[in-house]
């Protein structure tokens, strides 16, 4: 199994940011790398539901996706099995740090080819997920 992890320091409270990923609205704007666009079909956010939605990149290609929500905990933690190639597993974890939120986020290949196949993609697009979110969340940038 690979794991590519990555962390945030956000200034906003642990329910902010859980705001900005419960509301298909808000998840809309910031999913996914800079200057893709999504298109929601299905946003079923309880543990079981279905995600099912299309990724438009710059180029207007476009990626079809679909993902079970398997775990939410408000507030706390978001996980999602993403049941289309490539197969992962994404934990996104809340922690109350000061006056903030430490996130952490975690997308787990259990086929290592796959990862390595992929890693030069999801590295950089996890990092620019998160800088979406920090400007969802009026933040600007957040630090790593």
């Amino acid at each position: 199994m690979t794991t590519f992890s990555t962390t945030r320091h956000l200034a906003a409270k642990p329910a902010s940011v859980f705001a900005a990923i419960q509301a298909p609205e808000r998840l809309a704007r910031w999913w996914g790398p800079n200057g893709f666009s999504n298109q929601f079909e299905v946003f079923d956010f309880q543990p079981g539901g279905k995600w099912i939605f299309r990724m438009i990149g710059p180029d207007g290609t476009v990626y079809a996706n679909e993902s079970i929500f398997t775990d939410i905990e408000p507030d706390r933690r978001v996980v999602i099995r993403h049941v289309c190639e490539p197969h992962f597993q994404l934990t996104i974890a809340l922690e109350p740090a000061g006056q903030g939120t430490l996130l952490r986020w975690d997308q787990a290949f259990a086929d290592d080819a796959v990862a390595q196949a992929v890693r030069h993609i999801v590295e950089p697009a996890n990092e620019q997920n998160l800088d979406r979110l920090s400007a969802e969340l009026g933040l600007g940038k957040a630090s790593s």
